[in-house]
């Protein structure tokens, strides 16, 4: 069954994972994303979903717009536990052997109860897939099955999605779309192609773009053939169209792929200058290291010391030398000089208890020692 085409039916527990998904991650529901990633494994046949929807009223307008049957479970006096469940596994059973073109099966569900299920439909020889949140769906669920879907993952990007569906409408009737806008459809699709390790050829190419979107057409962007549709992608340096005997096979070009590409080559268009992709946050440490060089010069500039004039001293003529009020410099390099704080003498005339000038101040050690200082001391 590896190489072969799955058709899947999609069975939706909507109160467990609404719930799942309230506590866990604090947001609605989205079935769209669900049904888009599983159109990447094959294509989705049926869709039903299980709950009350007399209390779900924009779930339910959700629901409808995806063309989703919903079936309506009504609780009990006593509740409905298990209700929705039960009601599941019986439909899941009974198309399996009424269906037997349907091979491979979906459950949207976290609760540990589908295990039963899910080992009778592997027993039929059903591809079976598991939709649910790493955090509220059963472990034995998750390993159980042929691949589990987390819900994390699949809503990681929702608006990008949007934004690329309403690039793909024609502003006008009959005018064609830009061929930009198709360039996330066809890089899926050939991501999805190595992954089943399978040459990117032409039919299986827009085959693979039909099976994620239903509405492409190469018409759509003025093209009368998909060989006309990969060429002028070719013409526009979007994609490489190769020849294979008799095929051609379509490859995205590798400066699609550089991270920051459109916006350094606008910049560059804007100053007249080649693009050159540079390591992340090459421009912010650049700019780092000019304001510090600057930061720098000004340091250098301001003096390590400064000369105070004396209140009663000749006018330009300094008496005594004072370290200036700044903050400490660090040490950048051997000329740098550590600030010394020297008092200024404010009065001329000495108090008591100061130390004398040093004109008066006693003979080094050295000279004590000498003799002509020996004979002062005696005489």
């Amino acid at each position: 069954m590896p190489d072969e085409q799955l058709r899947i039916a999609v069975f939706i527990d909507f109160d467990n994972i609404e719930i799942g998904v309230r506590s866990t991650m604090n947001k609605d529901f989205d079935v769209g994303s669900v049904l888009e990633a599983l159109k990447e494994r094959g294509e989705v046949i049926s869709k039903i979903a299980y709950g009350n929807w007399k209390r779900h009223g924009n779930a339910s307008r959700m629901m409808s717009e995806q063309a989703v049957q919903m079936v309506q479970r009504d609780p009990t006096p006593r509740g409905d536990k298990n209700g929705a469940d039960i009601n599941l596994a019986l439909d899941a059973l009974e198309m399996a052997f009424t269906k037997p073109h349907i091979n491979a099966y979906a459950i949207v569900g976290g609760d540990s109860d589908f295990i039963a299920l899910v080992e009778k439909l592997k027993q039929y020889n059903k591809a079976v897939f598991v939709v649910g949140g790493r955090g509220f769906t059963s472990a034995i669920l998750q390993k159980n099955c042929r691949e589990f879907i987390s819900y994390e993952n699949v809503v990681r990007e929702p608006e990008p999605r949007r934004q690329q569906q309403a690039a793909r409408r024609p502003a006008r009737r009959g005018e064609p779309l830009p061929l930009e806008g198709v360039v996330p459809l066809l890089e899926r699709a050939l991501r999805l192609l190595a992954e089943r390790e399978h040459q990117p050829l032409l039919g299986l190419v827009k085959s693979t773009m039909l099976q994620l979107d239903s509405t492409f057409s190469e018409r759509d962007y003025g093209s009368g053939s998909f060989l006309d549709f990969a060429q002028k992608l070719a013409h526009a340096g979007l994609v490489d169209v190769a020849r294979i005997d008799s095929n051609y096979a379509v490859k995205l070009q590798e400066k699609l792929h550089l991270p920051g590409a459109p916006r350094l080559a606008a910049k560059a268009a804007a100053v007249g200058q080649p693009a050159q992709p540079g390591p992340p946050g090459g421009e912010g440490a650049q700019a780092v290291s000019e304001t510090a060089a600057a930061a720098g010069e000004q340091a250098a500039a301001v003096p390590a010391r400064a000369v105070r004039r004396s209140r009663r001293g000749r006018r330009g003529t300094p008496r005594k030398a004072a370290v200036a009020e700044q903050p400490e410099l660090e040490r950048v390099g051997p000329e740098a000089v550590a600030p010394v704080e020297v008092a200024a003498a404010e009065d001329p005339q000495p108090s008591a208890g100061t130390a004398p000038p040093p004109s008066e101040a006693a003979p080094p050690a050295a000279a004590r020692r000498s003799p002509a200082h020996r004979r002062r001391r005696k005489a």
